[in-house]
C-alpha cells in the first residue's frame, strides 16, 4: 500500500508495511528485520508508531490497575471532544496521565492551563503538565483486542531507540505519535536530514490508521 505526499516542492511516497499482530514484549529490531529490508531501498528512512516501540518495551497498563479518581473525571469534562478519536475522553486514561504526572502539578496544570484557554491560548495543559502524557494510548473501545484493555505509554528513550535501529539495520528512523487528531515527531536518529517539520507534513494525514490496518511502519521515500 502506497500515497504520494507533495511537501515543500518535493514528493515523497509513503510504503504501508503490514505485519503480524505485534505482542508485548516481542524485540522490536527482530519484527523491523523480518518486515522491511525487503522493501527498503538505501535513501529511505523508516517510520514506526510510537505505539509498537512501546508495546515491544512492555511499557502499557491493564485498565484493571487504573483506580479512577475525581479529578479524573472533572477533568474529563473540560478536554476537547473530538467526532472521530476518543482523545481524553475516557477518565480511567485521565488518570493514566495523572498518575504519570502526579495530582499537585495535574491541578497546577487545570488551573493555569484553563486560565490560559480561556484567554485564547489553548494546549498549555499538557505542557504544563509534562511527563509526555499526551502521548498515552490506549482504552480505545474500537480499536483491536487486547488494545482496548491497555493503556499504551510513551516509549522509553525514543532517541536511543532510533539510533540503535541505524547502527544496527542500516535504516535511518523516526518514531512518531500519529492519531486521527494530529501527528507529533517524537525522535529521530541522527542519519536523518529531513527537518522536524517537513516530516511532520509527509505524514499528517496519519497514513498508519488508527483501526486494524496492521500497518506499524512506514517507508518515506524521496521520488
Amino acid at each position: 500500500m502506497t500515497s504520494v505526499k507533495h511537501v515543500d516542492g518535493q514528493n515523497y511516497e509513503r510504503i504501508l508495511i503490514k505485519t503480524h499482530l505485534i505482542q508485548f514484549g516481542e524485540n522490536l529490531q527482530t519484527v523491523i528485520n523480518q518486515y522491511v529490508p525487503s522493501i527498503y531501498k538505501e535513501g529511505d528512512i523508516l517510520v514506526i508508531s510510537e505505539k509498537v516501540v512501546s508495546v515491544c518495551q512492555n511499557n502499557i497498563r491493564h485498565i484493571s490497575s487504573v483506580k479512577v479518581s475525581f479529578l479524573a473525571k472533572i477533568i474529563t469534562k473540560f478536554v476537547k471532544k473530538y467526532p472521530n478519536d476518543i482523545g481524553f475522553s475516557l477518565p480511567a486514561k485521565m488518570q493514566v496521565a495523572i498518575d504519570m504526572a502526579g495530582y499537585f502539578r495535574m491541578i497546577i496544570a487545570v488551573i493555569i492551563g484553563g486560565a490560559l484557554k480561556i484567554l485564547g491560548k489553548p494546549g498549555y495543559f499538557w505542557r504544563i503538565a509534562g511527563h509526555r502524557v499526551s502521548e498515552i494510548d490506549g482504552f480505545n473501545p474500537d480499536a483491536m483486542y487486547p488494545y482496548t484493555e491497555y493503556a499504551i505509554l510513551p516509549p522509553k528513550y525514543p532517541k536511543e531507540t532510533c539510533n540503535n535501529i541505524e547502527k544496527n539495520l542500516r535504516i535511518k528512523t523516526i518514531i512518531i505519535d500519529g492519531n486521527n487528531i494530529n501527528t507529533e515527531i517524537i525522535a529521530i536518529s541522527d542519519g536523518v536530514k529531513i527537518s522536524n517539520q517537513i516530516l511532520r507534513e509527509i505524514l499528517i494525514d496519519n497514513p498508519m490508521g488508527q483501526d486494524d490496518e496492521l500497518t506499524p511502519f512506514i517507508l518515506i521515500r524521496k521520488l
